[in-house]
């Protein structure tokens, strides 16, 4: 039996989605944030007996972690001489722009353990300087001695020839020394960048290599794939090499998730909307999965494709709290899986989850499907403590605990659709996660979104979004020409060397040459700007390229310059290894579709500081073509959707929720 399993650890909870014998399953337990292993070898123990065919699609979050945490690995920098200081002085950019004081930077690397070797290639590529192999070892000695972990390589203008990195990268394997090399990480100018990115990778390279290796002997025979920030899958040991490209690894399982359900129900233009227990990542679709390349984690900038999702700190166990100043505010900080929101009986804090059990918008007798006890006398204790110390009453209080978490998510949904130049009225918004389903209603009212989609199994999304994965190489180069100085022939021979090694790894990662699929790009600007845009790129000549960054960089800036040069500053190239997907089966929608058989009870919400008796429907039982009329709660196993008044809702052949306001 063939049986493939997402897998999404989260700070809170752990998912998975098992599709075994044409069905899905889902099941979701408490994380182990100490181990996250414990957690998934729990769910996954009945079926790891070897009987079976097993994959397995990990969306981690041990790097992001780590990243935030300061817990990766002792590693060293080997650099050009003269350059040992690239990583502590940075680049201009600043967080308090008008500040007078200087910002503190805080490296991953210390100043003595950066390290200049003896040599030199210019930016064209040609050596001016070879390195000496008895330096290379002086310094290996050094980093030996000072018990380091792994060792970051990034020789200034190696991205237009690697010779010598190659040259340390064979020394050190000599060593057994982990090592991070920036020809092959990220083959970009941009010293800090480049430098930055590989210093990261190194230093994640320790604390995941101990974690996939301890995590692949614990699954055995079964063949363990690890989600990365670009919208596809590596193979475990391509992710313990290149850690990096795993750093926004369980978001980016949803997003996958979130385009491939949304066409499915006729939505090509939606922002999804992922609200779990300690965050909230949004990513604006259309039509497409949308990538940067420019991004960071924490105080490092991560110069690799990844998919275009913004995150703040907001989710269910987000903590409310009183100021200095005597302000109500809400998050960052998360009560996380340990010890949780106050009513799940070992927290004393109130969070979101807390607030909403207050308001009614959740069952306390259908939690997890009935599976997890949970305490609302100690959510009500909670918010009233915090209500005493803010002066407001006890369902104001919770009123202002949701209503300060939904600003703070749609400000995330307003930086990466408004500040890009997109009208959110456009779109629906595409909710998942535990908590999503309460906040989004009233989220896209007030964005006057056209709909809310709420997805079968919304509480596992992420987890079923693995699923649907592919598995994603990029590749990219540096060439710095001015588009009338490049030839097609000239790119066309460039591109078909990445597209030689891409094919090649794809095979043997065992995909034919039916299910692989090339997808060429240009980074273009303006001679002289800072940044780049991204345009898809057909084999045509330099009027027709230039033509393609204006028509782009006018609907990004909403200006041009016809007369001015346009360089290329990267070439990329996307290489996707197509896998079987699920098969979704639609269910012909019935306007006679009784709702009575899944109504569990009534009970009290709280709404625009009014009592209303809502309906609680369990959605298990709820068919295509069900409609509801607000207020109401929907129960699912991982998820709670509310329906507020003046809304509606039906049911879609793929059973999906789809809210919408009421016309007045």
């Amino acid at each position: 039996m063939n049986i493939r399993i997402g897998v999404d650890t989260g700070g809170t909870f752990t998912d998975f989605v098992i599709f075994a014998e044409g069905k899905i399953l889902t099941r979701k337990l408490p994380s182990t944030p100490a181990d996250p292993s414990l957690a998934i070898l729990e769910g996954l123990q009945e079926f790891l007996d070897g009987a079976a065919d097993l994959k397995i699609i990990h969306g981690t979050t041990v790097g992001t972690n780590s990243l935030l945490e300061r817990k990766g690995g002792r590693i060293a920098l080997i650099t050009t001489k003269g350059f040992e200081d690239v990583l502590f002085i940075g680049r201009q950019t600043r967080r308090l722009l008008y500040s007078l004081k200087g910002e503190r930077r805080n490296p991953i690397i210390e100043r003595r353990f950066s390290f200049g070797l003896e040599e030199r290639t210019t930016a064209e590529g040609r050596e001016v300087k070879a390195p000496k192999i008895k330096d290379i070892a002086a310094i290996l000695k050094k980093i030996r001695a000072f018990g380091l972990e792994a060792v970051a390589v990034s020789l200034i203008n190696s991205y237009a020839n690697s010779a010598h990195e190659r040259v340390i990268l064979k020394e050190l394997k000599k060593r057994g020394v982990l090592a991070s090399v920036s020809s092959l990480i990220l083959p970009e100018y941009r010293e800090y960048e480049r430098t930055s990115t590989t210093a990261v990778n190194a230093y994640l390279m320790p604390v995941l290599g101990r974690y996939l290796s301890a995590l692949e002997k614990k699954v055995g025979r079964a063949e363990l794939r690890i989600m990365q920030s670009n919208e596809g899958y590596i193979s475990a040991a391509k992710a313990k090499a290149e850690p990096i490209r795993t750093a926004l690894s369980g978001p980016a399982g949803g997003v996958v998730g979130s385009l491939y359900l949304a066409k499915a129900a006729g939505f090509k233009k939606i922002v999804s909307f992922d609200m779990g227990g300690t965050s909230t990542d949004v990513s604006l679709i259309e039509g497409r999965i949308r990538r940067t390349s420019e991004n960071a984690i924490g105080d490092f900038p991560i110069r690799l494709p990844i998919i275009d999702i913004h995150s703040v700190g907001a989710g269910g166990g987000s903590i409310a709290y009183m100021d200095k100043g005597g302000s109500l505010r809400v998050g960052p900080q998360s009560a996380g899986a340990e010890p949780g929101p106050a009513c799940y009986g070992k927290g004393e804090l109130p969070t979101v989850t807390d607030a909403n059990l207050v308001l009614g918008r959740i069952d306390p007798d259908f939690f997890l499907g009935g599976k997890m006890k949970i305490y609302p006398d100690r959510s009500l204790k909670a918010v009233k403590a915090l209500a005493g110390r803010i002066r407001k009453s006890l369902h104001d209080t919770a009123q202002g605990i949701i209503d300060i978490a939904n600003a703070n998510m749609e400000k995330a949904i307003r930086v990466i659709s408004i500040e890009r130049g997109f009208d959110p009225r456009d779109f629906g918004l595409f909710s998942f996660g535990g908590a999503g389903g309460m906040h989004a209603a009233d989220m896209a009212s007030h964005l006057q979104m056209r709909a809310v989609i709420v997805p079968n199994n919304a509480g596992v999304l992420s987890a079923f979004g693995l699923l649907l994965a592919d598995s994603v190489k990029d590749y990219s180069r540096s060439i710095l020409k001015p588009v009338s100085r490049i030839r097609p022939a000239e790119l066309d021979a460039l591109f078909k060397g990445m597209e030689r090694q891409g094919m090649r790894e794809m095979k043997e990662d065992g995909f034919g040459p039916e299910s692989i699929f090339l997808e060429r790009s240009l980074d273009m600007r303006y001679l002289g700007q800072s940044y780049e845009i991204n345009i898809p790129y057909r084999k045509r000549g330099a009027a027709a390229l230039q033509a393609d960054f204006h028509r782009e960089h006018r609907k990004l800036y909403s200006y041009v310059h016809p007369q001015g040069q346009v360089e290329v500053v990267n070439i990329r190239l996307k290489v996707r290894g197509v896998s079987e997907k699920i098969r979704l089966h639609k269910t012909a929608e019935l306007s006679t579709a009784d709702i009575r058989q899944a109504h569990l009870k009534e009970q009290a919400m709280f709404y625009d500081r009014k009592k209303f008796s809502g309906a609680v429907y369990d959605r298990a039982l709820l068919y295509p073509g069900s409609r509801i009329q607000g207020p109401a709660l929907v129960m699912d196993f991982g998820s709670t959707t509310f329906l507020p008044p003046r809304h509606h809702l039906r049911v879609d052949g793929f059973l999906n929720l789809i809210l919408s306001k009421d016309k007045r």
